[in-house]
């Protein structure tokens, strides 16, 4: 809920602290700012500007939920937690949060940093996503999230050196605002599509391919901010997908912006009813430099 993680969150006009106000139906800042509090729960942190990126519509919002629900990506989920408790157990004794704030930017509905605070004990989580309708999922997900709308490309409404673990899964990344909020021996884990992934269905189904260098733009943007910790670590796995799951991991991608919802269903119906499909993805730690 906001009212557990206000104390990490800032004004974003300014960075000023936010308290709650009314009951925690408006966040209020330091220096007069207010924010409504949705009746769902969660609260647009945006300056003047607003939201300038599109966010996933309520349609991409439904297909994730359907997706992730089955566990087709329950190896990436897992493989996430466990790195997320290392993060924790490297902080120095005297560093280590009683209660650990981890924040998820692009957090979705909520899948991985659910099931992320329930392995963490006495953890809290702030989750970040640039879409209203995702945030209404969000801010259900767990008693332990507080759910922000906010632009992470615009900057994180969050308090400098506040954070102890940062996780982005196949999500935008801001390198200095990471390095802004997080504690200093916190650490950054971002998952990335790699080559290979979901191969399978891109011809048959005429979806985006993953871009070519996209690790090492990510680490070359990252320069000055972050550092990478140890080697990348590669999780790839089989999923045996019906067709009704194809069409809802299609539908929660960005491929579902670029193609007819009517052409994807023929092509979706001409499928086998069941397919090994391949996910491959690639888990990078990487801490302030």
């Amino acid at each position: 809920m906001l009212k557990d993680i206000v104390d990490v969150l800032a004004d974003p006009v300014d960075g000023s602290a936010l308290t709650g106000a009314d009951d925690y139906n408006r966040l209020v800042s330091e220096t007069g700012h207010s924010y409504d509090v949705a009746k769902q729960g969660y609260v647009t942190l945006a300056s003047g500007a607003g939201i300038a990126h599109q966010g996933d519509s309520p349609e991409m919002v439904t297909s994730r939920e359907a997706f992730l629900s089955r566990g087709h990506f329950a190896p990436f989920v897992e493989t996430v937690t466990e790195r997320v408790l290392d993060a924790l157990q490297c902080l120095p004794l005297d560093d280590a949060a009683a209660t650990p704030t981890i924040l998820e930017v692009g957090a979705g509905t909520g899948y991985y940093l659910t099931h992320t605070l329930d392995a963490v004990e006495n953890s809290r989580g702030i989750g970040v996503d640039i879409a209203g309708p995702a945030a209404k999922h969000l801010a259900k997900a767990h008693r332990n999230i507080g759910a922000v709308v906010a632009d992470v490309w615009s900057g994180l409404p969050v308090r400098d050196c506040s954070v102890d673990v940062i996780t982005v899964i196949f999500a935008p990344r801001n390198p200095q605002e990471f390095a802004r909020v997080l504690v200093d021996d916190g650490e950054v884990l971002i998952l990335t599509p790699q080559a290979g992934h979901l191969d399978e269905l891109r011809e048959p189904l005429g979806i985006l391919g993953v871009e070519e260098g996209k690790q090492e733009r990510m680490l070359e943007q990252a320069k000055g901010y972050l550092v990478p910790v140890g080697e990348p670590e590669l999780i790839e796995f089989p999923m045996n997908l019906d067709r009704e799951s194809i069409a809802a991991q299609v539908g929660m991608s960005p491929s579902a912006r670029h193609l007819d919802p009517e052409v994807l269903a023929e092509r979706v119906a001409d499928l086998p009813e069941t397919m090994t499909v391949t996910a491959r993805a690639q888990l990078t730690r990487m801490k302030k430099a």
